[in-house]
């Protein structure tokens, strides 16, 4: 059987933990979420330890450029 011709094209690869600390919202938002949340969290309280789970807007021109790059295939 004949191997097929390659066109010369690159795949582009998902930098997988890049998709998985952002998100891109239906506006076209980026957001992200916040850290300091798997451990040594007994002391802190249940107000912020809440406040821990929303996502907030990446600000920054630069770094929304880099992810963009880095995931090109977001959703």
């Amino acid at each position: 059987m004949p191997r097929k011709q390659k066109d010369g094209k690159y795949k582009l690869k998902t930098h997988k933990a890049t998709s998985k600390r952002f998100r891109l919202t239906g506006s076209g938002k980026l957001v992200r979420t916040k850290g300091g949340k798997s451990h040594l969290r007994r002391r802190t309280s249940k107000r912020t330890k809440a406040l821990l789970s929303e996502m907030i807007p990446v600000q920054g021109r630069a770094i929304v450029k880099r992810v963009k790059r880095l995931a090109p295939n977001m959703k």
